[in-house]
This record gives structure tokens, sequence and C-alpha cells, in this order.
């Protein structure tokens, strides 16, 4: 049985991230979805909350699980019992990142293999911190995020204006 991981952040998840999820869903037998907390950066939601996000879009498929984590990703993945890593590319700059960081868990743990794929054509400029910013100002997130994830931004835009 093949598992895998597709780590990040999603804060917030958006349909390039869902696509990579749908696409890396049908390659593997079970898809563990982590997400990351991060203290290096000030995410907009709790793991927690982008945990219950992610559950929530991908409830229709079989074979995900949705787990936080925190730490090195190999050892995230030595605990899963995951033998590839999944990361998305965008563009060229995410390669050359993606690069490096491959080759470094690799050397951490060769068992793990790390599988690109690139981001489907229509989502290849998106990114959470776009959608953010598009929601701080006031503007419509439809188009990059599913309704459930939109609802919770905009209650968390909201929330942030009232401060």
């Amino acid at each position: 049985m093949l598992r895998a991981i597709y780590p990040g952040s999603f804060d917030p998840v958006t349909y390039g991230h869902l696509d990579i999820i749908k696409r890396s869903y049908k390659i593997v037998d079970e898809l563990v979805v982590g997400v990351l907390n991060n203290n290096a950066k000030m995410p907009l939601f709790s793991v927690e909350e982008r945990a219950k996000m992610l559950e929530e879009v991908t409830k229709d498929l079989k074979n995900i699980k949705i787990v936080p984590f925190n730490g090195l990703l190999v050892d995230f993945a030595r605990q899963q019992n995951a033998e590839v890593i999944i990361r998305g590319l965008r563009a060229i700059t995410d390669f050359e990142y993606e690069l490096q960081m491959s080759q470094t868990n690799h050397k951490l743990e060769p068992r793990v293999e790390t599988m690109f794929l690139t981001t489907s054509i229509e989502y290849s400029y998106l990114s959470s911190t776009t959608v953010k910013e598009i929601a701080v100002f006031g503007g419509d997130v439809s188009q990059f995020v599913p309704e459930t994830v939109e609802v919770e931004l905009l209650k968390k835009m909201n929330a942030k204006r009232r401060v």
C-alpha cells in the first residue's frame, strides 16, 4: 500500500490545494494531508481551524486523513509510515525551493521520496497569501476557495475588522 503525505500550511485551503489533493488521491492508496503548525509564521487560522476546513472540503474522498503536525516533515513521514511526500509546483521559483527541500529530506530519510505535481494551469497563480490579501480588502474570493472556506474567511476578516 502506497501512503503519501501532502504537507502544507493551508491558511486557507484554496482550489489550487484541492487540485493537488484530488490528483494525488488518484495516484496513491492513502493520502495524509499534513497541516503544518509553523511557529515561524503568523497564520490567520489556527491549525485546528485549517484541519476542520480541509476535512469538510475533502469529506467525499475516501482514504484521506487530515493530520496536524509540527517539526520536521521527515519525522512526520516516519510517524505516518509514508513513503512519498507530494509537493505542488506553481512556478520555477517553487521548484528551486522545493528541490532543495526534497534533497535535504532525502538525505535525512532516504526511504522517503518526493513527488512533484505541477499545479493545473487555472490555479498556477493562486496562493493562500493572495486569497487573504483579497479578503482583507473585501474582494470576492469565491473563485479561489470552496464556499465553506469562503464563509470562514469572511468571518475571520469581519472579526479582525471589529478589533
